[in-house]
């Protein structure tokens, strides 16, 4: 699959949950003490997965009309994919499956937990690197034929690719907004 078949009126779907590899580096950088390579927090940095089984089998079943990694952030990959296409997109924020940051206490979650909501977790999906899921388009004829996961990976429809050029992140209660490119960029310094 290419990152140029996307077209206007194709469902925008991402695998997985976005932002918990760099939640994971984030927590990795503030510790004072040696991390166990166990902790759940670490595992998408650590050893991250790409989604070739998931690639192949949309691949297979001539499901998705482009597709590519997120390896730099939602805010970063999306606009490659819609470049290579000559399209826009519009991201549904409250369908982001972001990783659920635990509240400031001593005790972290055993697990991450999903949130779809704003905050630092909606800047963790739309920006955060190193989560090795998979985005891809689909027509809205083949919608159906997508599961809700694939082994136990969740597939969500988070937006929608548009005839304009511009990428847009709408909200419940606000204006759409151009979604700005804030994800992995090796010529920015990043904190």
């Amino acid at each position: 699959m290419r990152r140029d078949g996307a077209r206007a009126g194709d469902l925008l779907y991402v695998s997985g949950r976005l932002g918990e590899g760099e939640h994971g580096l984030r927590w990795l950088r503030r510790q004072r003490a040696v991390a166990h390579r166990r902790d759940v927090r670490l595992q998408k940095h650590l050893y991250p997965e790409p989604r070739l089984a998931l690639g192949a089998w949309l691949g297979e079943q001539r499901l998705a009309t482009a597709a590519m990694d997120l390896s730099d952030g939602l805010s970063s990959d999306l606009p490659r994919l819609c470049a290579a296409s000559g399209v826009g997109a519009r991201v549904d924020a409250a369908k982001l499956p972001a990783v659920m940051l635990p509240p400031s206490t001593r005790r972290a979650p055993k697990r991450p937990r999903v949130h779809n909501g704003s905050g630092d977790a909606l800047q963790l999906a739309l920006h955060g690197g190193d989560d090795y899921e998979l985005l891809f388009t689909v027509p809205k004829k083949k919608e159906r034929q997508i599961p809700p996961s694939f082994r136990g990976i969740p597939l969500v429809s988070v937006g929608e690719i548009t005839a304009n050029r511009k990428i847009v992140l709408v909200g419940k209660e606000s204006k759409p907004i151009i979604l700005r490119s804030l994800g992995w960029d090796p010529f920015r310094k990043h904190t």
